[in-house]
């Protein structure tokens, strides 16, 4: 048995950028420990922060029948303490430290990771080196049955209680051969979790968590040497776990085309055809993955244009999902209601053969090629991008620095490989149909099932589970001595330059030039707050309607030429701003420029597509009836506001308005507000200020125009708390909102010293909201509550959806957590924790393109100093326990 003392990690590689090389490099350096743990160290100095991530080639894929969600169910696990860090002090110190943290699971991997300040580096690694060595000592019943709880609220909200939410589960146990590591979700079965005991779960950890199954890879403002040298002592002497070897499962087909149907409390049907194909890191994985793109992956794409553009679905699309043992390509159609299945079918089938007889081109290619080498290159723009990226490429090819592999095998499709995959793995191949059908519809199914899923449910023990017993890590220190962090980094906010055009557009911008990509954003002031009365829903319908055709080219050729420069060009709205949007890497830029602009200033408004917008939002509204989320939300925001209040109602708008509006106002909506006097632009990346302003010389030609304020309506006075209901048939968690109307924003003022004031009550994972509902009371995934404000007033807002027969007690453990607030106040170490954290955290703020962009939005948006942020710091510090007694008293009385 290795000790920390002797346990000298060994330098297997190291991978350096080239100088005036173009290949995509994450530079790093990778060691062995004896004890078999892999560690990767990334330097990267551009932020005084640093994210470790832990990854254990574990997922659901381990599992085995009769014992789903195992894998699942420790990344709840891992976060209730050690045998050094008490219950619920994993997530305390490292939001204390300012940082982020997080688990997650899929079919082949668990990762466990933190971003912190540089300073909390060795906090990070002993956080998870006692999780991996210590983690079994703090196992109790109690925390056993609570996150039991946990994870079966999560199921509740994120899959049984969503629309289409369980098609994943009753698909895979449908298209996998029963006992395939896949024919369960990740989640599980809800009886494997009845069934399971603490033991089965300690004998799982055992089995797959140790040093030998896991990938440390360390990434930020670090130092080579101290990095080893921590990892040396907090791992060194944590024992390997039984021997892992790279999973195997044998390819599969389908003896037949097999017809499944599922009810589901829905409005649209939807069809689904789904066939077999290949692992990830496969030779045809890359030539699938473009036929993918081809065939559903933009307007031009034959399943969009067969199906949207001819009004005969919502949504038409291909998807190639590869994960470490299977692949699949499936078609999907999300119907309109009344749709006929088998039609649907016949015309998914028709689609292909036009596909054969078409065939593939050139531009295709380039297109989908772009597309990944953009998108991999976006993933890198912040350092827990590239430390994932290299976590994800050594734990699954053995080699962390396979990211310009990855990219080159994309480059080499040529239009034979397509043809060829798409003959050999979906050409009259066997697949899956499955429809999804709304309650009481069967009639409308594709066919009747034909197949039904077979075998046990219980499977005998697994033999590799028996004889296991925890092994004492040897060390030579202290490890219940908790590292003290050093200084704290000096943070200066992003330094920004600033233009201002004569037709009174505002921008402003930073300079970022640590990956060759850029953001920029054009925000102009008219959104749900400016729509004319009865006429609600007619800023969405603009914003839909922008992304179509231009008066220079349809919708398909605009579409494909931003997808050959691998950008991406949107059009959103909210309740203050239409925005338009682009992402682009560096060496596209003005080409993808010229196209936002021409988007912003260009829209054909055609009549043809105006209708089609129209009638996919109509069905949106409708479709909101049996969204629980947005039921709850929708009538939230109209108690809280009122039905006069612009923001009274969904920012989709009504069934009833949506209906009454004509092509014409949405034109006249554009012509009357749509101007640059009411605009401002937000840039970050690698583009220079001055360089900026030549991009977007064309602005300056920009009509102003003159806009009348619009005056803000008063909002409803409750004198006393009322409850309201609103039903949803046999919804197995019930959505909950509790609030009122509070303060529009203000990044200096109340509104400021507001969100500093609830922060310990709702707004980090260890307030006392989340800690009461989640992990004492098991009633719910996650409950929060925050100030959400803006120039024309804001509310302060309670929400959780919870288990449906504790919807009372939860509404009754949210009420005496405020009251209590507002009535006691905030306790002296709370008080202290809140300032840390939100000081620290300044770190973690201005690191990718999006961050920067947000700050300086602000700031531009808001009038307010570069260095705000500064500010901000300074009333933090200076809150004392009576002003956050008071604010509490005065914004959180129930």
């Amino acid at each position: 048995m290795n000790t920390a003392a002797d346990a000298q990690a060994k330098l297997v590689k190291k991978v350096e950028a080239k100088a005036g090389s173009q290949e995509v490099v994450i530079p790093y350096e990778k060691y062995m420990l004896p004890n078999g743990l892999t560690l990767i160290i990334h330097e990267d100095h551009s932020d005084p922060i640093v994210h470790v991530d832990v990854t254990y080639h574990v997922g659901s894929a381990r599992e085995e029948i009769g014992k789903s969600g195992f894998a699942h169910f420790f990344e709840h696990m891992m976060f209730q303490g050690s045998k050094n860090v008490a219950d619920e002090e994993h997530f305390k110190i490292v939001t204390s430290a300012g940082g982020t943290m997080n688990g997650t699971t899929n079919r082949d991997r668990t990762n466990y990771f933190e971003t912190v300040p540089k300073n909390y580096l060795e906090t990070a690694l002993w956080l998870e080196a006692d999780r991996m060595g210590f983690l079994l000592e703090a196992v109790t019943q109690k925390k056993f049955e609570v996150q039991r709880a946990t994870v079966k609220n999560e199921k509740g909200q994120r899959y049984e209680n969503r629309p289409y939410g369980m098609v994943g589960e009753i698909e895979g146990r449908n298209f996998y051969p029963f006992g395939h590591p896949y024919s369960w979700t990740t989640i599980g079965y809800i009886e494997d979790l009845n069934r399971v005991t603490v033991d089965d779960l300690k004998k799982f950890f055992l089995r797959w968590y140790g040093p030998n199954n896991a990938v440390l890879t360390v990434g930020g403002d670090v130092d080579k040497a101290q990095v080893i040298q921590l990892v040396e002592k907090y791992y060194g002497g944590i024992p390997r776990c039984p021997e892992v070897k790279k999973p195997v499962a044998a390819a599969f087909s389908l003896e037949k085309t097999r017809y499944l149907s599922i009810e589901d409390n829905i409005r649209f049907p939807m069809l689904r055809i789904t066939y077999p194909t290949v692992p990830n890191y496969h030779p045809d994985e890359a030539a699938l993955d473009i036929l993918a793109d081809i065939l559903g992956g933009g307007k031009s794409s034959i399943m969009y244009q067969n199906f949207v553009k001819n009004k005969k679905a919502i949504q038409a699309g291909a998807q190639h999902p590869c994960t470490e043992l299977a692949g699949n390509f499936t078609f999907v159609v999300l119907n309109y209601p009344g749709a006929k299945l088998p039609e649907t079918e016949k015309e998914i089938r028709a689609t292909m053969e036009e596909f054969i007889k078409k065939g593939v081109t050139d531009e295709e290619i380039q297109r989908a090629v772009a597309q990944h080498e953009a998108n991999t290159i976006f993933g890198l723009e912040s350092v827990s991008g590239k430390v994932s990226t290299l976590a994800a490429y050594e734990t699954f090819t053995g080699d962390a620095g396979y990211i310009n592999k990855d990219i080159s095998r994309y480059g080499k499709v040529t239009k034979a490989d397509v043809i060829r995959v798409f003959d050999k793995y979906i050409k009259g191949k066997n697949s899956l149909v499955t429809s999804v059908y709304p309650k009481g519809q069967k009639d409308i199914i594709a066919a009747t099932d034909n197949y039904t899923a077979g075998g046990d449910t219980v499977k005998s023990a697994n033999k590799e589970y028996e004889g296991l017993a925890m092994l004492e890590a040897k060390d030579n220190f202290d490890r219940s001595k908790h590292p003290v962090p050093g200084a704290s980094p000096i943070v200066i906010p992003p330094a920004t330059y600033a233009f201002d055009f004569q037709n009174g557009l505002r921008g402003m911008g930073v300079y970022n030039g640590e990956v060759p990509t850029a953001y920029l954003q054009v925000n102009v002031a008219c959104g749900q707050w400016r729509q004319p009365k009865g006429k609600e829903g007619v800023a969405y319908l603009l914003a839909q309607l922008m992304e179509e055709s231009t008066q220079k080219r349809s919708a398909e050729a605009f579409g494909d030429e931003v997808d050959r420069l691998g950008s991406t060009i949107s059009v959103g709205v909210d309740e203050e701003n239409i925005s338009v949007s682009m992402r682009s890497l560096t060496k596209n830029i003005q080409r993808t420029s010229e196209l936002m602009l021409e988007q912003m200033l260009m829209p054909k408004f055609d009549a043809e597509e105006f209708a089609r917008v129209k009638q996919q939002h109509l069905e949106a509204l409708a479709n909101q009836r049996v969204q629980p989320v947005a039921m709850a939300d929708n009538a939230f925001q109209e108690l809280i506001y009122g039905k006069e209040h612009p923001f009274g109602k969904s920012l989709l708008g009504t069934e009833t308005s949506v209906k009454s509006v004509t092509l014409e106002d949405v034109k006249a909506y554009y012509d009357q507000f749509f101007a640059p006097n009411i605009a401002k632009v937000v840039i970050a990346g690698n583009i220079t200020g001055a360089d900026v302003e030549k991009l977007l010389a064309p602005l300056r030609d920009w009509k102003k125009k003159a806009i009348a304020e619009v005056k803000k309506p008063e909002v409803p006075t409750y004198i006393k708390t009322k409850i309201y209901l609103v039903n949803k048939d046999k919804a197995p968690q019930s959505e909950i909102r509790i609030g009122s109307a509070a303060l529009p924003y203000d990044a200096t003022g109340e509104y400021y010293k507001a969100q500093a004031m609830n922060y310990i009550l709702g707004g980090a994972f260890n307030s006392r909201i989340n800690l009461n509902l989640r992990e004492d009371k098991g009633y719910t995934y996650g409950a929060r509550s925050s100030f959400i404000g803006n120039h024309l007033g804001g509310r302060y807002q309670a929400a959780a959806g919870v288990k449906g027969d504790a919807t009372w007690q939860s509404v009754q453990e949210f009420m005496k957590e405020i009251k209590m607030y507002a009535d006691k106040g905030i306790k002296a170490e709370e008080l202290d924790f809140t300032k840390r954290s939100i000081l620290e955290r300044e770190a973690l703020k201005y690191e990718t393109n999006a961050q920067k962009a947000g700050y300086v939005e602000r700031a531009i948006d808001y009038n307010l100093p570069s260095n705000y942020s500064i500010q901000q710091a300074g009333i933090l510090k200076s809150l004392t326990e009576a002003q956050i007694d008071a604010l509490a008293n005065q914004r959180v009385q129930p």
